[in-house]
């Protein structure tokens, strides 16, 4: 299926949120997932399914000093 991805069309094979973090290879780090303009809250990631065309958006923090 195609989704959204920070503002680019991509393909992938996930089926929720979890998944497409796993298939990004981006798991354990912090980061703040929304879909279709909505949080989505961490101990959800495995219950929100993904369908043809939302919109992810995926921000995760990079320390510095």
């Amino acid at each position: 299926m195609h989704i959204y991805l920070n503002g680019d069309r991509q393909q992938t094979n996930a089926a929720d949120i979890a998944g497409l973090i796993a298939e990004l290879g981006i798991e354990g780090r912090m980061m703040a997932v929304e879909k279709n303009l909505e949080v989505v809250p961490k101990s959800l990631y495995a219950e929100t399914t993904l369908s043809e065309n939302d919109r992810i958006e995926i921000v995760h923090m990079i320390g510095g000093g």
